[in-house]
């Protein structure tokens, strides 16, 4: 199983997931949901590959790197690192936004990714811990998170936020 970071090579098995994606599906967001193979080579991954080192951005924007997991030559997640947080993703969606596709939930895909993505993320976040949110109502995902040494800090209405150490 391998973390890849987004590329041009794989153009082809990333369109296939993201375009798959629903527009929102657990709070995690997809904008590019039904484009076009063509749109997404001409525009979206252009604009997601930029989004690591982002330029002529508003002042509120977050760098963010892109990954997907795959295993045995099969692409069956996405995960994407925001680089820090601002007040709004501090008190939100954190540093960490992932999924994994339909068919291949509870297969261990997500605790294998997030665990790949930590170490990531533990080379990139400047903060002392990583920030993740998680909907009440997705048990999977909380279980995913506490298996990766999360704690539940705080909640909303509908969410629980969860903080996983830098030094673990």
């Amino acid at each position: 199983m391998e973390l890849r970071k987004i590329n041009k090579e794989d153009a082809k098995a990333q369109w296939e997931y993201t375009t798959a994606l629903p527009e929102d599906e657990n709070g995690l967001t997809n904008p590019y949901n039904g484009v076009s193979y063509e749109e997404y080579i001409d525009q979206v991954l252009q604009t997601l590959i930029s989004y690591e080192h982002p330029v002529n951005m508003p002042d509120w924007f977050v760098p963010e790197t892109y990954y997907y997991l795959w295993d045995e030559g099969h692409l069956v997640g996405e995960f994407r690192i925001r680089h820090h947080l601002t007040e709004a993703l501090r008190n939100g969606a954190g540093h960490i936004g992932y999924s994994i596709k339909r068919d291949e939930r509870g297969k261990g895909y997500g605790t294998a990714g997030l665990k790949l993505t930590l170490l990531e993320a533990k080379k990139i976040v400047p903060e002392d811990e990583i920030y993740l949110r998680v909907n009440k109502d997705n048990i999977a995902s909380q279980k995913v998170m506490l298996k990766n040494g999360g704690k539940i800090v705080g909640e909303d209405e509908g969410h629980f936020f969860v903080r996983i150490q830098k030094n673990t």
